[in-house]
């Protein structure tokens, strides 16, 4: 088996995630067999490149390769298109004609939106896959051929199958082995990369500058659900290109071209790193600002621990809002002590490791993503507090002393 790196670099596949490399190993390790593969994945998501990769690292890759697209061919057709006819066989048959398996002969066929075939259809194909045989339309010859078939659906089968609108067994002759292609809203920081490949080949191709995304908007790409996949990442990002006005890419540059609603944007899902999968800047900043709450409080509970200011009346005051509550709220006064003792320790403990930085690390990330989406609030609404608190979801005195925190200045235009 190949690299997986040469082999991304071979067919010019962008992306890392663990979905997209366990459909292209999955596609190297059945290449080297005649085995019919079922590629499963929504509009948009490069289908057709895992049916290419298999046919050009399969034994035919030198014999001929090509696409059909099932729901694109009228049902009237379908037959003649896939199996040929004969001369006379139906109005308009002038001549005889040679079909698609007869074209691709020891060569591969991909039927993209194989759910689109119809009955009839899904019958003659069947009985090619179990045992090469077909006849032509208007013809009572059996005529044999060695055709690999790789199908590919945006659509539940089985639903399908349920539905009767396709047929068990060919179902189960195609899903010998399934391929799963993941959609884009799935693939994490992928989105990204491809971006920024798709503009830089625009910006080649068109003799363009290039241009550069702000964290902003990267956080906005990876928020997006994509319903067109990679597809429409590509048209986003020749379009951005050649209308942004400047080098930078923001967030609001983005209006033009994706439909920001609650159904276009991606729910929080919590299996996942919310900054891998990209969030909201309104739904930021109050983590951000409920996060660096969290810190203080947690830094004034240790100070008094180890400071051992504690009484269990002063435990009373961790109830509030915003406020740590101990977990030894409940405890008879000799168990609490000894429970502070043992929490003083581990704090003494951790604050005498050498290069212990992350608490001030994490402030200094959090401070600075707050004050970069406060002062774009900001200069969104021309300075006015009242509509920037209420876009970041903050009230409008809690904006104002963030400003005199930072030490924000936005004079209205």
């Amino acid at each position: 088996m190949q690299d997986l790196q040469d082999l991304k670099n071979r067919f010019e596949i962008i992306g890392n995630s663990d979905a997209l490399n366990y459909a292209l190993t999955t596609a190297e390790k059945v290449a080297h067999t005649d085995l019919t593969v079922l590629i499963n994945g929504e509009s948009g998501t490069g289908k057709e490149a895992f049916s290419k990769v298999i046919h050009q690292l399969s034994r035919r890759k030198s014999n001929p390769f090509i696409a059909i697209n099932c729901g694109a061919i009228p049902e009237g057709t379908i037959d003649s298109e896939l199996f040929g006819h004969e001369k006379g066989s139906f109005t308009g048959a002038n001549d005889k004609r040679k079909g698609y398996f007869e074209t691709v002969n020891k060569g591969t066929i991909f039927l993209d939106e194989i759910g689109e075939m119809p009955l009839g259809t899904q019958a003659r194909l069947l009985r090619l896959l179990q045992n090469g045989e077909y006849m032509k339309v208007g013809s009572s010859t059996i005529e044999k051929v060695d055709v690999r078939v790789i199908a590919a659906t945006n659509v539940n089968l089985l639903e399908k199958v349920q539905q009767g609108k396709f047929r068990e067994d060919l179902f189960y002759r195609l899903n010998t082995v399934p391929i799963e292609v993941p959609p884009l809203r799935n693939r994490g920081f992928d989105i990204i990369l491809l971006f920024k490949k798709f503009s830089i080949d625009f910006s080649e191709k068109n003799k363009m500058p290039r241009v550069k995304l702000s964290e902003e908007a990267e956080q906005l790409l990876m928020s997006y659900r994509w319903p067109g996949n990679v597809r429409q990442l590509k048209n986003v990002a020749e379009q951005i290109n050649l209308m942004l006005q400047g080098d930078t890419i923001y967030p609001e540059d983005f209006k033009r071209f994706l439909p920001i609603t609650s159904s276009t944007m991606q729910s929080i899902n919590p299996q996942n790193d919310p900054f891998e999968q990209g969030i909201t800047n309104e739904f930021l900043l109050k983590m951000l600002i409920e996060m660096r709450q969290d810190i203080s409080d947690i830094k004034r509970a240790f100070f008094q621990i180890t400071q051992n200011n504690f009484s269990k009346n002063d435990i009373s005051d961790f109830s509030k809002p915003n406020s740590v509550q101990p977990l030894a709220i409940e405890m008879p006064t000799s168990s609490y002590k000894n429970q502070v003792e043992e929490v003083s320790k581990i704090y003494e403990i951790e604050h005498k490791r050498p290069n212990y930085h992350i608490e001030e690390h994490v402030n200094l990330n959090l401070a600075e993503m707050e004050k970069k989406l406060i002062i774009k609030a900001l200069e969104k609404h021309n300075a006015k507090r009242k509509n920037a608190a209420h876009e970041l979801g903050i009230s409008e005195r809690t904006l104002y002393r963030k400003i005199i925190d930072y030490d924000i200045i936005i004079k209205p235009v």
